[in-house]
């Protein structure tokens, strides 16, 4: 069986991109269970019911958070009731949402766990424990499990890899926008991937306009970034394939389409 995820899709350009290539990707690989990162979705930041439903009408299972999850507040009417909605497991219990879903995936089902990171951002619960507690909760369901590890350092990813491996069947970071080439099967058995990128604007900088940030690295001075709503898209994202006895990792490959890599449907 394997598994599809799309990394964090930014504003317009990026849903554009799940809803032109996503139905494609499904029928070329023929996925188990498709996971999409939204906490981009809406204008950059945040996500909408409207656009949590559009996902899966155009192939989602399941929509995984981050910290960006708040930014838009009709998240509060809908989120208690969006079942394949996941939002970072390790905010307090008193935080709406779920922070683990368990996906129909034919005779199987796939355990998605959405964590947030520490370093360089909010001071929420230990994703390690949290991550310790609900893997061993969906082990008594299923042994496919996947983590979206929603962090800002190259270390607290690995790391979480690494405390996984051989626990999970794939841990994929999330947040930095731009994918890296570390796809690997660690020795356990769990695949791996520091960050799955970013789907939305090409020409941009981690998918808003490039001159507004270039003028603030240049003088310092607060800056209204935005998505731009023109130019090349792309869509960053990775494929698993697993083992159905076991359920953890035989393969993990990069996916990435824009202009210069362009999609082959065959």
């Amino acid at each position: 069986m394997d598994l599809l995820f799309i990394g964090d899709v930014v504003g317009s350009p990026g849903r554009d991109m799940v809803s032109e290539y996503v139905p494609r990707l499904k029928k070329k690989y023929r996925p188990g269970i498709t996971i999409i990162n939204g906490e981009n979705a809406a204008g950059g930041r945040g996500i909408t019911e409207k656009i949590y439903k559009k996902f899966m009408q155009d192939g989602a299972n399941v929509v995984t958070l981050g910290n960006h999850a708040w930014d838009n507040k009709d998240i509060f009417d809908f989120i208690d009731t969006a079942k394949w909605l996941v939002r970072p497991a390790n905010f307090p219990a008193t935080v709406p949402g779920q922070g683990i879903a368990y996906v129909p995936a034919g005779e199987f089902e796939v355990a998605v766990i959405n964590l947030q990171g520490r370093v360089f951002m909010n001071d929420l619960d230990c994703p390690f424990h949290k991550a310790d507690q609900l893997v061993e909760e969906a082990k008594k369901r299923t042994p496919f499990i996947f983590v979206d590890f929603h962090a800002e350092t190259t270390s607290e990813k690995q790391a979480m890899g690494w405390f996984l491996d051989g626990r999970v069947t794939a841990v994929v970071g999330t947040h930095t926008h731009v994918q890296t080439a570390d796809n690997r099967v660690l020795p356990g058995g769990t695949a791996y991937l520091t960050d799955a990128g970013m789907t939305g604007p090409y020409d941009g900088i981690l998918g808003m306009e490039k001159e507004s940030i270039i003028q603030k690295f240049q003088n310092q001075l607060p800056a209204r970034f935005e998505v731009p709503k023109e130019g090349r898209t792309q869509l960053s994202g990775c494929l698993i394939q697993t083992d159905r006895k076991t359920g953890l990792a035989k393969s993990i490959q990069r996916l990435l389409i824009n202009d210069d890599y362009p999609f082959n449907d065959y």
